[in-house]
């Protein structure tokens, strides 16, 4: 790989993982880039390494620009093994480089490497190091996604070193925003995006409404984003902002996600009849098998919808497992902002539907209720109710989605 120039004496100095496929059970169908920063001054500085495996790759990078001798600093904006993997290999070859974490990054950073032997220096929001013609500014980003996690700002440059904000899961050629439209699209690239936000980031949307107002007031002039993966923002540099800001604030589409799984197709009958209703009724529907569907890709259809529809069959009296999987992965996320129904067939005992609504419940999402559930299989009566129950719960949805979008405090 050659190094790319981002800006005057500033490169984009990483690696393209063109065959991950499963990142830490994240599906990325599209590969990842593990994208580092190196600063040409009179203290060369490089922010941030590459995953372990990739070592070698991002080193030779780096030697197409310098010799890694001669870097005397380090910035660790976060400590995952992604970004940080690689440290110790680089560090074997500048060992005298001073290395600027955030005071938790340097406590996890000595769970991996024996930082002894390495000058580590501490830092916080607000602090700066002068560089030469560049100065950069550290901001602290705790649990974005991480406790340790920080952003860099080159002042000079105008140039924000985002982390994992605003990155997204794409291996390609293309290093910044504007030439990957060029070969693919805008809406591919944004989808990208909210992927990676619904999957990684959801749970700290507040956070992210707050961490954003600060660089606000911070009175950051930024004309280039820069993330730990994917592309490179400079034709639109602010639009991924937004896009956070209206994820983090509860945007959407009005939009039905029916995520279901079945056992004896009895369930799977009825998501015919309800997607029908909800259709009739002019809302959009994505329907989701969950045994045939990455459990990400379910999430990110959740995510870019109001409405929830969840469909199962009762197995032992409890939830079917990929059922229960799927609402264990969304639990964790902490969603908010969406209105969610349930539905689902049983033989002698029912029990599916009722869990499904205590775990709604639980994650504080409004509910319709009661749900649709079906003994055995399901009659042309059965299958006209589970029609009527899609119209309903379409007609709620919109009208949930239109006080959501009157700035009703939800």
């Amino acid at each position: 790989m050659k190094a790319i120039q981002i800006k005057p004496d500033i490169y984009w100095v990483g690696a393209i993982d063109w065959a991950v496929r499963d990142f830490h059970g994240y599906v990325t169908p599209h590969g990842t880039t593990y994208n580092n920063y190196l600063i040409m001054d009179e203290e060369i500085t490089l922010v941030d390494t590459v995953k372990y495996d990739f070592a070698e790759v991002g080193i030779a990078t780096l030697k197409s620009v310098v010799e890694p001798a001669r870097i005397k600093n380090v910035i660790v904006n976060h400590i995952e093994n992604d970004h940080m993997g690689a440290l110790g290999a680089y560090m074997e070859l500048c060992p005298e480089a001073v290395i600027y974490t955030t005071k938790r990054g340097h406590q996890g950073m000595q769970r991996f490497f024996d930082t002894s032997r390495w000058n580590v220096r501490e830092v916080k929001t607000g602090d700066e190091l002068k560089i030469g013609r560049h100065t950069l500014l550290f901001i602290e980003t705790p649990m974005l996604h991480w406790p340790d996690s920080m952003m860099t700002y080159v002042r000079e440059a105008r140039l924000l070193i985002s982390q994992d904000a605003f990155g997204q899961h794409l291996a390609t050629t293309a290093r910044f925003d504007d030439e990957f439209i060029e070969c693919a699209s805008y809406a591919e690239l944004e989808n990208a995006v909210i992927d990676y936000y619904a999957n990684i980031l959801m749970p700290f949307s507040k956070l992210i409404k707050s961490k954003i107002k600060q660089l606000q007031e911070m009175g950051l002039e930024i004309d280039m984003i820069a993330p730990d993966h994917g592309i490179i923002w400079r034709r639109e540099p602010m639009r991924p902002v937004q896009m956070y800001l209206d994820m983090a604030g509860g945007k959407t589409s009005l939009r039905i996600a029916l995520i279901y799984d079945t056992m004896w197709h009895s369930t799977e009958m009825l998501t015919q009849p309800i997607m029908q209703g909800v259709k009739d009724e002019g809302v959009d529907c994505q329907v989701i098998k969950l045994r045939a569907t990455p459990m990400s890709v379910a999430i990110t259809e959740f995510w870019k919808s109001r409405g929830l529809l969840v469909g199962s069959p009762t197995l032992n009296n409890e939830v079917y497992p990929s059922v229960a999987e799927f609402i264990t992965h969304l639990r964790g996320l902490r969603p908010a902002n969406r209105i969610a129904a349930a539905f689902g067939s049983y033989g002698w005992g029912a029990g599916a539907v009722k869990w499904l609504y205590e775990q709604f419940r639980a994650m504080k999402l409004e509910t319709i209720e009661p749900g649709l559930e079906v003994q055995y299989r399901p009659t042309a009566e059965d299958m006209d109710r589970a029609y009527e129950f899609g119209i309903q719960f379409a007609r709620a949805v919109k009208g949930y989605h239109e006080g959501f979008t009157k700035g009703e405090d939800r």
